[in-house]
This record gives structure tokens, sequence and C-alpha cells, in this order.
């Protein structure tokens, strides 16, 4: 008897954590993708120095970038010289720096506010397999086989449930050289990522799904921002 009523309690407990289970991990999906957003338009580092430069002349990768100022999103990054990596973002479609969103939580949790710039992330790529081989060489190994033309020109393959890439799209095109892998949209809207690597840089850009309804406005505004920081490539 002794044992039987240290047992039950312990079984009853377990079927509970048992229910809780699911309930925690939906509530842990929601959060990651409320601080996604969050993080893409929290009003992080804006201010200048009146007298400082417009331009930081910053090297990464040993590529030499011209970076608005305004535009680096850490103050940690705000320095001229050789980096690791720079964190930008450019008001849509001016391409000019955003000027800074006074974001609480709670606007972010009530009401998602719209996101209205590209982001963009120019890190060193050390030799790693350039964005255009990952886009002929690895991902068709996890595509579906089947293809929709979703716009103009633009072509939509989903990636296969299990594969590391489940859960999302593979946008391209053949005549403008133009790829994005993108999120769907659920709870948030869904996100875009755009590569290309410059010299010991890569590139990625960073849209929202939506914007894919004018996709060569979207790629022409990358271009400019390219020329824009790097000169025509």
């Amino acid at each position: 008897m002794a044992v039987s009523q240290v047992t039950l309690p312990r079984a009853r407990i377990s079927r509970k954590s048992g229910h809780l289970l699911p309930i925690i991990s939906g509530l842990a999906v929601a959060a990651c993708a409320v601080a996604l957003v969050a993080y893409l338009l929290w009003p992080t580092w804006r201010t200048q120095n009146p007298g400082g430069p417009l331009r930081l002349p910053v090297s990464i990768g040993g590529t030499l970038f011209n970076v608005p100022t305004a535009a680096v999103r850490m103050k940690i990054q705000r320095q001229s010289g050789p980096q690791e990596r720079v964190d930008l973002d450019f008001a849509y479609p001016s391409l000019a720096p955003p000027a800074p969103k006074h974001i609480t939580a709670e606007m972010v949790e009530n009401a998602m506010p719209p996101i209205d710039r590209i982001f963009l992330s120019i890190a060193a790529h050390h030799d790693a397999l350039s964005p255009e081989e990952r886009v002929r060489t690895i991902y068709p190994r996890y595509l579906a086989d089947t293809a929709t033309t979703v716009e103009n020109g633009l072509t939509m393959r989903a990636f296969r449930q299990g594969t590391p890439y489940s859960g999302e799209d593979l946008f391209s095109t053949h005549d403008a050289g133009f790829d994005a892998r993108c999120t769907r949209d659920a709870s948030t809207p869904g996100m875009c990522l755009s590569e290309r690597r410059i010299g010991g840089a890569d590139l990625t850009f960073r849209f929202p799904r939506g914007w894919l309804v004018q996709w060569r406005a979207v790629a022409a505004a990358m271009e400019r921002l390219v020329v824009q920081l790097h000169g025509a490539s």
C-alpha cells in the first residue's frame, strides 16, 4: 500500500506534464516569431555625432564598402576600417537610412507594425560556399519537383517537409538572376532572404515576402544599394 500511495501522484504529475508540453512548445514558437519582428523593427542605435562623417569606409573580407553612418543598426559597428560584419537597414523605396521608430513590446504584440525597409548584412565569407553555388547545387536536393509561376517571370518551388528548409519556398527567375528563399506568412509576415557575393564579402538582403508582387522593383533596389555601397559590380 505504501508503494502505491507514492507512485500514484507521480503518475498524475507525469500525465499533466505530457499535456503541458504542446502548449509550452506553441508559446515558445509564438514568442520567437514576435521576437524576430521586434528585432527587425526595434529602434536600434540611430544617434549620430553632428560633426561625424556621413559615410564610413569599411573593409569586410578585404572588400571596401562606403557605408552610410545613419544606416548602421548597432553602435559597436559604427567605425571605419576592417570589420567582420556590418548590419544596415534602408527605407523602401527611397533607400535612405530610415528615421527611428518608437516601437514598444505592447505594439508588437497587439498590432504587428508593417515592415517598410530592406535589411542588409555584409559579412566576410572566408571562402564558404557562394550564394550562387548554394542555389545551384544545395537547394535542388531539398526542393519539391513541381514549380509554380506566381508573378511575371517569377517561379516558386516549395522545400520538402523534413528538410533543413522545411516551411520555406524558393522564388527564382532565369532572365533577371533573382533568387529569394522565403518563409511563409503565419502569425508574423513571411520574410525573404536574397544573397550575393562581392569580393571577400557576402551581402544578405532581407525583405517582406509580400513585396514579391513587385519583385522587379525590389531587385532593382538591391542593385542600387550595391552601387551605392560598393560601386558597379
